[in-house]
């Protein structure tokens, strides 16, 4: 559905966030792993090991682009769905809303990752994209938000937390024995190979019950955008998201000691290390944006965070840094291992006029 301008009750700080998290994804991993080639100096190995996922074990910030994506999602759900619960007569209609909006971001993920358009079942994905994972979580935290109180809510949130890290400690594995948070020996990869069969994407990421992650992700993103929504005084909530980033992240750390972070299966020790990050990133924009009201270095952040989902599927399916090959390719000569930093940031400045066009002519595509 494409708006034709943005909502008035939007919080200009959670936009903004949600464009530096589309920035890191449509731009930064691919420039700083490209600057280290160029450069080759210990401090772009920092940056480009920063922007790789690890093997397993720990976690770079690169790990925290998918949870701050939920996260934001989560956020924004206090204020569009508090409206949609005034606009719709009855819960059906309400239901149904969610509902197409969980089949958009389905299909977005199987044609950014699932091999949709390959038109082939034998290279088709059921569920292997970050758009998905933000369908599950979108849906059953909505539906939380529309049928439990505040209380019932986080004790939905410690549920999905307590109930995952169980399911991939104590069931066995057949041929494996007790599962373990090691690859090709967890539950719930076993569940994803078991369920998806020839469809599986055949990679250690995990997805179905990893849903409760997901979920408790989203979760905690709502509880930031119910502080904000509330009538708290703005510097008392910023303090709010300060003190919940680090409770969250502490608890996260000290739980993974026995329960490790791993981001592939996503991990309960993972979902509140993570979410302790993106409260603190929310508190800084918050406290810069809302409270101190210090914006006039947003635009470009804003730009590409009111059409978020637009940039992250079209960043995807179209090679822009290849578009920028073919009208950049006299550089090569000159700038010989830099070149792919150059073509990066072509890439990225052609995508970014079709969003800052899209943003002149007030299209805001919304699923």
């Amino acid at each position: 559905m494409i708006a034709a301008s943005p909502s008035p009750n939007r919080i200009l700080s959670i936009d903004v966030l949600r464009g530096f998290d589309m920035l890191m994804i449509i731009f930064a991993d691919r420039f700083f792993m490209s600057l280290h080639r160029g450069a080759d100096t210990p401090l772009t190995q920092f940056l480009a090991n920063q922007f790789d996922h690890p093997d397993w074990f720990g976690s770079t910030f690169y790990d925290i682009i998918m949870p701050l994506f939920l996260f934001v999602v989560g956020a924004v759900i206090p204020f569009s769905l508090s409206q949609r619960m005034q606009e719709q007569n009855t819960k059906g209609q309400l239901y149904r809303k969610l509902f197409r909006r969980f089949v958009i971001l389905f299909i977005l993920g199987w044609i950014v990752q699932g091999n949709l358009l390959a038109l082939d079942a034998a290279q088709f994905k059921v569920f292997s994209n970050t758009l998905q994972a933000i369908a599950v979580g979108y849906v059953f935290s909505c539906l939380a938000f529309i049928h439990l109180s505040k209380n019932g809510r986080y004790l939905l949130f410690a549920f999905c937390l307590v109930a995952y890290a169980l399911l991939l400690t104590l069931p066995n594995v057949p041929g494996v024995g007790r599962s373990t948070l090691l690859p090709d020996q967890n539950f719930a990869l076993y569940v994803d190979r078991l369920v998806f069969g020839p469809f599986d994407d055949g990679l250690q990421y995990t997805w179905l019950l990893s849903g409760l992650g997901f979920t408790a992700t989203t979760l905690s993103g709502l509880f930031a955008g119910e502080w904000i929504k509330s009538d708290m005084p703005r510097k008392k909530v910023a303090s709010y998201l300060v003190i919940a980033g680090l409770i969250a992240l502490s608890l996260g750390l000290i739980w993974g000691i026995w329960h490790p972070i791993v981001k592939k299966i996503w991990t309960s020790s993972f979902v509140l290390a993570s979410s302790g990050v993106c409260y603190l990133l929310l508190a800084a924009f918050y406290w810069i944006i809302d409270v101190k009201g210090k914006t006039g270095w947003i635009f470009p952040l804003k730009v590409i965070g009111m059409n978020a989902i637009t940039a992250y599927v079209l960043s995807h399916v179209i090679d822009f840094p290849g578009i920028a090959e073919d009208l950049l390719f006299g550089l090569e000569q000159y700038s010989e291992a830099w070149y792919p930093v150059w073509t990066s940031i072509g890439g990225f400045v052609i995508l970014y006029i079709l969003l800052w066009y899209m943003y002149k002519k007030n299209t805001f595509i919304k699923v």
